[in-house]
């Protein structure tokens, strides 16, 4: 069985003992059975609190803080907060500013950072295209002097707006913007940006070990995803870990719908003439609610299984109660309100009740991104506080950010030094109506939860083609070769 952490060697740089353990076509001979290879991996179906690896330094909370040493300026902490505000994407999008805005109201209401310093947010609509969001980014740092810019959704973004962000020392947290290309080859060094959603990879990781784990039996598999990063990531992602979960599975069909199209009909026929097992979809936000509407026109759900990867990520009311009942529910792998389920995780119960009161609808993962990215920042400062006195610049407060561990609504949280992601507990569930809400929901009993650190590339391990975690699972995973 290949182990999944490299050996400590005090002799050895942490590259070299990672390559030295784990050389090229040894690490995955042998055979292993698909369950012991799934427990392996630490899987478990069922509600569970997402429990990632580091030391726990206290939950998410509203209330005061011990005061603060030295001086501290009343002067408004100034945020800009980029998302989808129109478009198809905006479903998916706006919960992460309305997270960011209960999180700000929160925090405000007892005096604001440090007791003293407000959280004051600017808003930009990420709609507006690549370009238009990098110049409205060097605008808001230049002209508007913001003091922290986060939110962003898409990960044809991160890649443009990272860089830019490093160039201006600008001290930056993702909400999402996923793509692994971020940290493997735009910026591989990153000092001022931090990201807090999972990192994409995990996305297409996580979708397979549900494939796996419910429909083992599967073989001829379909994709349609949007023609663009996020898209081509998962597939990549989805047919390196299936290969070694259920060798054998061949892809018969591939569709590549541009991102913000309303029109799905050749896709879903194309899918459909090529007579799968299953087909897996990335089609995320007002796409994935017209592709579902038109799949259902088809009659595509009665002649195939459904695997998603963020579909169940929008706004939870977006999904109607037509949707098909038993389908891979996906969260970009990340939170969904039911789970953890009421009365076990009371962070959750209270995020829950909170978000509902302030905005009349249930939280999505993003919203609860944008909302636990300022109470991570908030404990970096009190931390940084107590070792400087008074406002900790920059420098102090990314310092503290590194490594730093929180317990969360979704369950523990933690930044990675090294890259400067964040990693929590990788969950995934499947679609089902229930009474109590008017539209349908992950079924908490379902949800399938994975330790991240089992399904994505360890600190040390080299970069490579397509993503680090690629050829980590290509040289790392053993095959399946019994059930």
């Amino acid at each position: 069985m290949t182990k999944v952490g490299a050996p400590e060697d005090r002799r050895q740089g942490p590259l070299e003992a990672v390559q030295n353990w784990c050389p090229e076509g040894g690490a995955n001979m042998g055979e292993v059975s698909r369950r012991d290879f799934l427990n392996s991996l630490g899987v478990t179906v069922g509600a569970a609190v997402a429990a990632s690896a580091g030391a726990v330094t206290k939950p998410v909370q509203a209330g005061a803080a011990e005061p603060p040493k030295g001086n501290i300026p009343e002067k408004p902490y100034r945020v800009g907060h980029m998302t989808y505000f129109s478009g198809p994407g905006a479903i998916l999008g706006e919960p992460s500013y309305k997270g960011h805005i209960l999180a700000a109201e929160e925090i405000n209401a007892q005096g604001g950072l440090l007791g003293k310093r407000k959280i004051e947010t600017l808003k930009a609509d990420e709609n507006a295209g690549t370009d238009a969001n990098v110049k409205e980014l060097r605008r808001m740092k230049l002209s508007e002097n913001i003091d922290l810019f986060t939110g962003v959704i898409s990960s044809g973004n991160t890649p443009a707006l990272g860089p830019v962000a490093e160039e201006l020392k600008l001290f930056t947290i993702f909400v999402d913007g996923c793509t692994d290309f971020l940290f493997d080859k735009a910026v591989p060094n990153p000092h001022y940006i931090f990201r807090i959603t999972n990192i994409q990879s995990a996305d297409g990781v996580t979708c397979a070990v549900a494939v796996a784990t419910k429909w083992p039996q599967v073989r001829k598999i379909a994709h349609i995803h949007p023609d663009y990063s996020y898209g081509r990531n998962l597939f990549d992602h989805f047919n390196v870990a299936i290969n070694r979960l259920i060798p054998g599975t061949q892809v018969v069909s591939d569709g590549w719908p541009k991102l913000g199209t309303s029109d799905f009909a050749s896709h879903i026929t194309k899918a459909i003439s090529a007579k799968p097992d299953l087909l897996i979809t990335g089609v995320w936000g007002g796409d994935y609610i017209a592709f579902y509407k038109q799949a259902l026109r088809y009659d595509l759900f009665k002649k195939m299984k459904l695997a998603t990867t963020v579909a169940f990520g929008v706004a939870p009311h977006a999904i109607g109660k037509d949707h098909p009942e038993g389908v891979i529910a996906g969260i970009h792998a990340n939170y969904y309100f039911t789970n953890p389920p009421a009365n076990q995780w009371p962070l959750n119960d209270i995020f829950v009740k909170k978000y509902y009161d302030r905005w009349k609808e249930y939280p999505a993962f993003e919203s609860e991104g944008g909302y636990v990215t300022l109470y991570m920042l908030k404990l970096a400062i009190e931390r940084a506080n107590k070792l400087v006195g008074g406002w900790p610049d920059d420098e102090a407060i990314i310092s503290q950010l590194e490594n730093l561990s929180m317990a969360g609504p979704a369950g523990y949280i933690y930044f990675r030094p090294d890259n400067h992601q964040a990693y929590k507990d990788a969950v995934i569930g499947f679609s089902k109506n229930s009474p109590e809400y008017p539209f349908q929901i992950v079924d908490p009993s379902t949800m399938i939860t994975i330790p991240i650190r089992k399904i994505t590339a360890p600190p040390g391990w080299p970069k490579g083609e397509p993503t680090s975690t690629y050829t980590w699972i290509d040289k790392t995973w053993p095959k399946v070769t019994r059930t």
